[in-house]
């Protein structure tokens, strides 16, 4: 009788520490993102000095480090806080970064399969909230070492919308952008490849990805790359992984729904600018 208590005592000790690892295990990845995109000025009339700025401010937008926190179920993953010191907007030159991605911390539950994203636009925080896109992954042979990580190869489709990949700088007449605003986003399918690492076995990645039976530590698709540069098991200083609760709350449907009417204000208001100052100024929009 007192052994079975010792079995059971036993037991008992050794699903509670389990529990508590899981609990109290956290790891941090950082990536670095880049999108690469070719850039035609001839004949856009614009100076030397402001193509420079003009080039500067895209790298800003098109290259950028992310911050991966995670435990064994939940992650979030987070943009890193930079110092924009391009001035864009002046001299009438405007940049309208399009897309529907998450501006704050984005937390995903790989055993709920949900998804809640913290975004700001036009002034107002939004809080998008839906489940994660299941990836038919198919696992290839491959494998390839990503700092002191082996990794294996693993790829998908998506569907996204197409995306210009060659821009031609210049000034734009009213039809020309009413043509576009009422154009229908083309789709095409998307080869993704993704290369992750038994070392770290959690189901996390950048971005939407994840699904796999470890950590990917590099994505790519179309003209962008993610690639994991550090990766930091068990900081000392643990960050608290919860899903964030401020903001209006919505789903990514509605969430395109509500950026692309906001947008359409916007390139009026714009539109009625450049009219009444009799200036067309120059506009580059970048993304879908």
């Amino acid at each position: 009788m007192t052994n079975l208590i010792f079995k059971i005592v036993t037991i008992l000790i050794l699903l509670v520490s389990s529990v508590a690892f899981a609990q109290d295990f956290q790891g941090k990845a950082i990536y670095q993102t880049k999108t690469t995109l070719d850039m035609d000025f001839a004949g856009s009339g614009i100076p030397a000095d402001r193509i420079e700025m003009i080039k500067e401010r895209m790298k800003s937008q098109l290259e950028k480090t992310y911050t991966l926190t995670f435990n064994k179920t939940a992650s979030i993953y987070k943009e890193e806080e930079k110092l924009d010191q391009t001035a864009g907007g002046r001299g009438g030159m405007r940049f309208m970064m399009m897309g529907g991605g998450a501006s704050g911390n984005y937390y995903k539950n790989t055993q709920t399969k949900t998804s809640s994203k913290e975004s700001e636009f036009s002034g107002k925080n939004f809080l998008i909230k839906d489940n994660l896109v299941v990836y038919d992954w198919k696992m290839e042979q491959e494998t390839k070492m990503i700092g002191q990580n082996l990794c294996f190869k693993a790829t998908t489709v998506i569907e996204m919308p197409k995306r210009e990949t060659n821009f031609r700088f210049g000034r734009r007449g009213s039809n020309e952008e009413d043509e576009e605003e009422n154009k229908e986003p083309e789709m095409e399918q998307v080869i993704v490849t993704a290369w992750y690492t038994l070392d770290v076995p959690v189901s996390h990645g950048p971005g939407d990805y994840w699904g796999l039976p470890g950590l990917i530590l590099e994505v790519a698709y179309a003209n962008t790359n993610i690639l994991c540069t550090k990766i930091i098991m068990n900081p000392k200083d643990k960050i608290e992984i919860t899903e964030p609760s401020k903001g209006k709350e919505v789903s990514q449907k509605e969430y395109d729904e509500i950026i692309v009417e906001k947008m359409k204000e916007m390139r009026e208001r714009m539109r009625n600018e450049r009219q009444k100052g009799g200036n067309e100024g120059h506009r580059i929009r970048i993304g879908g």
